[in-house]
């Protein structure tokens, strides 16, 4: 019996082995001869590496040629956390890797132990210098990827113009944002083969594709310029006080910018760790009351229409008048002025009777023509059209109030190119800052040329506010300061008081100067923007002198000849 039980139980240990063997059997014929596409496609997939190749970003240079914005050739260190945990050196590696890289060793071995991960940044945009000391150690499972990174050669000089690219090699400002399908060119694509540790087998590439590098863009702004004018608000900030100023220089003829700042500004290098009002281009996108700048395009305009000539009277009240039941104040009582002295004087009632001689719809128009309330186009992002409102909006005295600069905001820009207009015989040009794009195999693919917006005002008109203009600048004018030995300035202050809840401050205001020079002969025209100096305000006393410093230096630089028997007489018509 006890026989019989034994062998009962061997024949069912045997066919239970047999089973065991059968099934095994079937499972392996099954994975050598089935059908089993999806493992072959994931064997596939894990030993094939699609890998996109960055394409290097153009350059930016200034209009001689100096480099402002390049790529430079640098390395992202990762690692292979499984690698290392499989080594057992993950804190010696770790320690090694922060000291080398200059990061919290904590930091570096938390990444170090994720579990389960097969790839980990360690650091971004490493040297190649710093990351060959890190190759050295010859650490397993620590690995390099060649980079481009954007350098910006000159740091923080035309910041706000040049703008950056992100890490991700996108523009997200100034031309690099504006110009950034030319700039970024056109990635290359490799496909090819690794082995068990991940790394590539060379002799297995199937495909590689150059990348394309960006096409290179030349600006119209002069590096040499740009630096004095940069140099020329820090120092004027640092003498008269301010929370900000901005300046812009123009080349009368043709509306190239050759230099263009603005303050507060950052490092382009380092522009993750600026604000958004560092990041600010208050040259173009600042709106503000332009103040007694504007009497420029209201006087020209009443010129243009004939209703006024240079020796017309005009009263100016002794500095109060009365229109519409509103009070009218001048800086400083004036009793009767000719025309020529309102504008040299910068009378508020006396530009206020001049523009009531108009009609609302001439005004209007003429603001327009001067490109009042709208962008200028200029190759920028991030400009602001100003404000103008249309005339069925204006109230009784609203043309007395715009005659002064008053319930109209401008941008610098804007304001600078109408008082351009007058330079350049009445034709107002568009503004640009790119002169060139060339591709990478130096081909023009891009090209600025002037361009024409309109024509506010005849070539007399324009003629005669010129030398009305440059006696601003002389013995009785509020431009004084900005007078050049052996140079002619054209030009036009403005203290704008600041809009605040209920009306405008008696203490906070935006003073200004912009003119032109030569004045019988221009070749640039600048304006200079300073908000809220302080203890002296007023666009004569602050604006001027910068102005000044910068066109001293400016006109030696672009050897701009001195006028010689400068004619004082102003023109009659």
């Amino acid at each position: 019996m006890i026989e019989r039980t034994h062998k009962w139980r061997m024949a069912t240990v045997a066919v239970l082995i047999m089973g065991i063997l059968a099934g095994l059997g079937v499972r392996l014929a099954f994975l050598h001869l089935g059908p089993h596409q999806h493992w072959e496609d994931r064997v596939v997939r894990m030993r094939h590496t699609e890998r996109t190749i960055p394409a290097e970003r153009g350059r930016i240079t200034d209009r001689r040629g100096q480099t402002l914005a390049m790529d430079l050739a640098m390395k992202d260190v990762w690692v292979d956390p499984q690698v290392i945990q499989e080594e057992g050196h993950g804190d010696f590696i770790a320690t090694h890797l922060a000291r080398i890289l200059q990061l919290d060793p904590a930091v570096v071995q938390s990444r170090i132990n994720r579990e389960g991960r097969r790839f980990e940044y360690i650091k971004r945009h490493v040297h190649n210098d710093t990351a060959e000391q890190v190759a050295r150690m010859t650490f397993r499972g620590v690995h390099f990827d060649e980079v481009m990174t954007r350098h910006y050669a000159q740091g923080s000089l035309m910041c706000h113009v040049v703008g950056f690219s992100n890490l991700e090699g996108v523009g997200s400002a100034g031309v690099e944002q504006n110009l950034n399908m030319y700039l970024r060119g056109i990635p290359g694509l490799r496909l090819s083969e690794r082995d068990g540790r991940r790394a590539e087998l060379y002799s297995r590439r199937h495909l590689d594709i150059a990348p394309r590098r960006g096409g290179d863009v030349q600006l119209t702004l002069d590096q040499s310029l740009q630096y004095i004018m940069e140099d020329a608000l820090d120092r004027g900030l640092e003498e008269f006080g301010g929370k900000a100023a901005w300046a812009i220089m123009m080349k009368v003829d043709t509306g190239e910018i050759l230099a263009m700042a603005s303050r507060p500004h950052f490092d382009l290098n380092e522009y993750r760790t600026t604000t958004l009002e560092e990041r600010r281009n208050r040259a173009i996108s600042y709106n503000y009351e332009p103040g007694s700048t504007f009497k420029v395009a209201v006087i020209a305009a009443a010129f243009n229409e004939g209703l006024i000539t240079p020796d017309n009277i005009i009263d100016c009240e002794n500095g109060m008048w009365y229109y519409r039941g509103r009070p009218l104040r001048d800086y400083r009582p004036n009793g009767r002025l000719s025309v020529a002295d309102v504008l040299q004087k910068s009378s508020n009632i006396g530009a206020a009777k001049i523009a009531l001689m108009m009609t609302e719809a001439q005004l209007e128009s003429y603001m327009r023509d001067f490109g009042v309330g709208r962008r200028s186009g200029i190759d920028l992002p991030g400009e602001e059209p100003g404000i103008l409102a249309p005339r069925s909006q204006w109230s009784a005295i609203s043309v007395t109030r715009l005659a002064m600069g008053h319930e109209v905001a401008v941008t610098a820009l804007q304001l600078l190119n109408s008082v351009n207009a007058i330079a350049n015989n009445g034709y107002l040009m568009q503004p640009y800052v790119v002169k060139r794009v060339t591709d990478s195999d130096g081909r023009v693919i891009r090209q600025g040329e002037p361009r024409v917006i309109s024509r506010p005002i005849r070539e007399d008109t324009a003629r005669l506010m010129a030398q009305l203009m440059a006696r601003v600048t002389e013995e009785g004018g509020t431009g004084r300061a900005a007078r050049m030995e052996g140079y002619r300035v054209a030009g036009k202050t403005g203290t704008a008081q600041k809009p605040i809840p209920g009306g405008y401050s008696d203490r906070l205001n935006i003073a200004s100067f912009v003119g032109f020079l030569p004045a019988d002969n221009p070749q640039i025209s600048m304006i200079v923007v300073v908000d809220e100096p302080l203890p002296l305000r007023t666009g004569g006393a602050v604006a001027a002198p910068i102005f000044k410093n910068i066109a001293m230096e400016a006109v030696r630089y672009l050897d701009i000849p001195a006028t010689e028997g400068i004619d004082e007489h102003v023109a009659r018509r």
